[in-house]
């Protein structure tokens, strides 16, 4: 049985994309998992291999990554694509949300900065045996959660 490759479509091994955009070739398998990515053609020794378009749809995987947005955000962009809608009005209310968490963000870190700012200016008692350090105890921040931190 002869297998016919059509020589003009580029093709590309998962170790080269993998070089070619800095990542590990276990996070190209997992969004080919995932769906993010289409299943690769295999040679017939198994190695995986990927056409231009597979690229193509990383390049905008990494890029919507880079821009923020969470990989089940653009599963539900590339569904949509798939499917022969265009997503730009998903991608926009993404786009907003985003823009609402970073300003949300943005005021906590100000807050925190000015903590951290007041606590370095601040004349603190002598340091006791019942105090770690007066720098902290005496800040008047609330006991925070790493969950806290993590929205913030």
């Amino acid at each position: 049985m002869w297998k016919v490759y059509n020589i003009t479509m580029k093709t590309m091994h998962i170790g080269e994309i993998a070089k070619r955009f800095g990542l590990n070739p276990r996070t190209i398998r997992y969004y080919e998992t995932i769906g993010v990515l289409p299943k690769a053609e295999r040679t017939e020794s198994g190695y995986r291999l990927y056409a231009e378009d597979a690229i193509k749809r990383l390049e905008f995987v990494l890029k919507s990554k880079t821009l923020g947005l969470t990989l089940d955000e653009v599963r539900q962009i590339l569904s949509l694509h798939d499917k022969g809608v265009a997503p730009c009005e998903h991608t926009k209310d993404f786009i907003k949300y985003k823009l609402r968490e970073i300003d949300e963000r943005i005021a906590a870190l100000k807050s925190l900065k000015g903590t951290l700012s007041t606590a370095l200016k601040k004349k603190f008692k002598a340091h006791s045996a019942a105090s770690i350090c007066p720098i902290i105890d005496q800040t008047g921040v609330k006991r925070l959660t790493f969950r806290t931190l993590e929205q913030s």
